[in-house]
């Protein structure tokens, strides 16, 4: 979603990730549920501060007021706790325009929060789009042991309507897609584990997915792919991930790597035997007291034979999600930010992808069999928080085949 699921709404598990991450998320298993409550928790707190009245009695004026004057959510943000209601436009161009709502729980003040000690978050909510996509989803992310013990657990349940533009380069399907009906119900459960007092956390979750699909055609259709009308999905998803970032919302200098797969089986509770492999990294650094550098470098592969709506997509602002879909994946990308006056900066991003498809069938393409994909775009942010170092904003992102504008909270490329 434009602002959803891909890119367009963005936050973290963990933190702040956008709604366009929300829809990607929508649509494949590889993908964990944390970082829907830290998207909720980041945005519904966001809205509630623009809608606040400033100059109620069991208000302070500070509370939306930097030491600088300016408007800032900051001191809101420390006392945001107990239930908070959750509005999120997505804008995926997957899906269309659409909206997110919901509620959720959170267990103490935000202001108390520390590295190893974050608040419990318990939430559920729903989404639909122009389109006839819509969902329902409820989960709860907490902290045990002193923060160092991170558990999720949640359920989706959902009707996404996509299109097929095959795997790897189709001439064919590139300018008629198959439009696909994906009917997933999906439960996930999930621990992290941070070792010692490193910054790597170790994490194992277990997925389970009955997933319906249907294609809207009739007749004998070429380049149809091969599926079920109904598949099981069960697997385990293993993760490591090591951070230096100065801050999980907008970073300005520190690292972040991932490495994090899927193993689908019988043996677990699934149809179909696959595996799914995934590398992240991000860098941020300052170049100067007013530009800052952001690289963002990851590649996905899948083995055996996953269903056709889990093989890797590009995943680039200005390209809907699962347009681009290979065996294997690779996308970079890169961002410069100019904090231009006070709390307002501009950026520009440009990033390219590549989609790979080892096998030939009818249903993928012949010859050529890549797919290589070039997007960017412009965008402006306003530090919200300052204290928490979170800047909003808005994208616009061009590819040859869309245009796009997502509403960013954070990095576009947010995680945990």
């Amino acid at each position: 979603m434009s602002t959803c699921c891909q890119q367009v709404i963005t936050v973290g598990p963990k933190q702040m990730i956008g709604l366009n991450h929300l829809c990607l998320w929508l649509r494949t298993l590889g993908c964990g549920l944390s970082f829907v409550f830290y998207l909720l928790m980041g945005l519904s707190s966001l809205a509630l501060a623009a809608e606040a009245e400033v100059g109620s009695e069991d208000k302070a004026p500070s509370m939306f007021e930097g030491e600088d004057g300016q408007f800032d959510v900051s001191g809101f943000l420390d006392q945001a706790y107990g239930f908070l209601p959750v509005m999120i436009p997505i804008t995926e161009p997957a899906v269309g325009y659409g909206l997110a709502a919901g509620v959720m729980f959170i267990s103490s003040p935000l202001g108390s929060a520390t590295e190893l000690k974050r608040p419990n978050i318990t939430a559920v909510g729903g989404m639909r789009t122009e389109n006839g996509t819509e969902g329902l989803f409820t989960g709860d992310i907490r902290y045990w042991m002193d923060g160092r013990l991170q558990t999720l657990v949640g359920y989706f349940d959902a009707s996404v309507n996509l299109d097929f533009y095959g795997i790897g380069k189709n001439d064919v399907l590139a300018d008629h897609p198959l439009r696909y009906n994906l009917d997933p119900r999906l439960a996930i459960g999930q621990a992290k584990y941070r070792l010692g007092d490193t910054r790597i956390w170790v994490g194992l979750g277990y997925a389970y997915a009955d997933i319906d699909v249907s294609f809207d055609v009739s007749g004998d259709v070429p380049w149809l792919p091969p599926f079920d009308s109904n598949t099981k999905i069960a697997g385990l998803l293993p993760s490591v991930s090591y951070d230096t970032r100065d801050n999980v919302f907008t970073p300005v200098k520190g690292s972040y790597l991932e490495l994090s797969g899927g193993w689908f089986g019988p043996n677990l509770g699934g149809d179909d035997e696959f595996q799914r492999l995934k590398l992240l990294g991000l860098h941020y650094r300052p170049l100067s007291s007013d530009w800052f550098l952001g690289l963002r470098l990851d590649g996905t592969a899948s083995f055996q034979e996953p269903p056709f709506y889990l093989r890797p997509y590009i995943s680039l602002r200005g390209v809907p999600a699962m347009r681009y879909q290979g065996d294997e994946v690779a996308q970079v990308e890169a961002e410069l930010r100019w904090q231009l006056w006070n709390r307002f900066s501009v950026l520009g991003f440009a990033g390219v992808g590549k989609a790979w498809s080892q096998a030939e069938s009818r249903f993928e393409g012949k010859g050529d069999d890549s797919e290589h994909v070039p997007a960017g775009g412009f965008g402006f942010r306003y530090e919200i928080a300052r204290k928490y170092g979170i800047h909003v904003g808005m994208d616009f992102a061009f590819s040859e085949d869309e245009e796009a504008f997502y509403i960013q909270v954070g990095s576009a490329w947010s995680r945990p």
